[in-house]
């Protein structure tokens, strides 16, 4: 990257990482310095949380409103029900408007941690507040896809469309060279997303999206729709595709996805994700995920041996008390030095608390390991045990056959799987 920006927003996307491509690098640095500039991520409401995968959109609009800039999180309750086919082998399971709701309900908690959306009346559709500060707006696109007459968009923005084109983008025409099915539904999830930039552009000013390298072809067919429905010049910014340095997808650990929401992934599992990224990837992770001053995430990196861990807690603690608070971060950091330095038994571990009369005549210890969260099924839970990889208060487990009664478990037990997933087992 050889341009020099202007504008402290492009600075730190420059600096910081998180800068993959941009549709005119000069035009919106200039726009950037001019005034306030309204920009865009959607994300789709597929599941009732966003995991850490998305993390990297939600820091670039908090940039952005850090740097005076206004933030749209744009909420698919439209095109959730049609599903982005970008690099998917398959297509989406269609949910109901019942679950697209409940899930975007989810979705918005995370958002309130991360952007300041001033009142309720910012987060309405009305277009006053657009442009006059830089307050989080929060928008759904089923606002004017749900309402859409079919000929009409047909006639209107179909028109504006080359299928050839279409065909030419990368992730359709991966989908098609593996000779996987691509339904007609999926095809228009292209349409519908340069519908929404050219709505938001319409409807509240909006001058740039911004998403994953993969968003590409659809930021861009939103940009080319704009210009010839209203002639207006707008902007499309990517970020890199995050993957571990050991090849891994960024949001994905041992036991799945790594979700935002603390109902869906306890504070102490969030921070232990953090805390055991591998050394190569430290610096990269303090710049694009905390806002540690870059001289800051470059000294922390640069750490070896030993003290690259005390870095990784750095991480772990920065990240943690962005999306659970700082009390969160300190609890989770207490329990681990607890359990990893000291032995003991940490309050903030994940809790599997049992009744007595789920217990009865006794529970298996593979049971306990499963619903405990560290083996997604018994066959997993025994091969931990046969692998010398289960631990109970410390002590290898050998025999998976062990069975405990409501008497074994009237104090507290400390499962282990490997060195680093631990939970407690308690009667409630």
């Amino acid at each position: 990257m050889t341009y020099h920006p202007k504008s402290d927003f492009m600075r730190v996307m420059i600096e910081r990482g998180f800068l993959a491509d941009c549709t005119d690098y000069q035009s919106l640095d200039e726009a950037l310095v001019e005034g306030v500039v309204p920009a865009y991520i959607g994300f789709d409401a597929t599941a009732k949380s966003l995991h850490v995968g998305s993390l990297i959109q939600i820091m670039m609009l908090r940039w952005l409103q850090k740097t005076g800039h206004q933030p749209i999180t744009l909420m698919g309750g439209g095109t959730t029900k049609v599903g982005d086919p970008s690099f998917r082998a398959d297509e989406r399971p269609l949910l109901t408007p019942e679950a697209i709701d409940a899930n975007i309900d989810g979705i918005k908690q995370v958002f309130a941690k991360y952007l300041d959306y001033g009142d309720e009346t910012n987060r309405s559709s009305s277009s006053e507040a657009v442009g006059q500060n830089n307050k989080a707006l929060m928008l759904n696109n089923a606002e004017w896809l749900d309402g859409l007459n079919y000929l009409d968009f047909l006639r209107d923005i179909g028109r504006h469309f080359s299928v050839n084109r279409m065909l030419s983008f990368e992730s359709v025409k991966s989908r098609l060279d593996r000779e996987q099915s691509l339904s007609f539904l999926e095809f228009n999830y292209m349409i519908l997303q340069a519908y929404d930039f050219l709505e938001l552009n319409r409807r509240y000013g909006c001058l740039l999206q911004m998403g994953g390298s993969d968003q590409w072809g659809n930021i861009v067919n939103g940009i080319d729709l704009t210009r010839r429905v209203l002639d207006h010049e707008i902007y499309g910014l990517t970020s890199p595709l995050l993957t571990t340095s050991d090849g891994k997808k960024m949001g994905k650990s041992q036991n799945g996805a790594v979700w935002l929401n603390g109902d869906m992934c306890a504070p102490y599992e969030f921070w232990q994700f953090w805390r055991n990224t591998t050394d190569a990837d430290v610096g990269r992770f303090l710049k694009l995920y905390t806002e540690l001053p870059i001289e800051e995430c470059e000294r922390l990196a640069a750490l070896e041996g030993s003290e690259v861990n005390d870095a990784k807690i750095v991480l772990a603690n920065e990240v943690t008390t962005l999306c659970h608070g700082a009390e969160a971060a300190a609890a989770a950091e207490a329990t681990a030095r607890e359990v990893f330095e000291k032995g003991g038994v940490g309050d903030d571990l994940p809790t599997l608390e049992l009744t007595a009369d789920e217990i009865g005549d006794g529970i298996s210890i593979v049971q306990l390991i499963v619903r405990s969260g560290l083996a997604k099924s018994g066959k997993e839970a025994k091969r931990l045990i046969a692998e010398n990889g289960a631990k109970m208060d410390d002590a290898p487990l050998s025999e998976a056959g062990l069975v405990l009664d409501a008497a074994a478990l009237s104090t507290p037990i400390k499962l282990s799987a490997g060195k680093k997933r631990h939970a407690l087992v308690k009667l409630a």
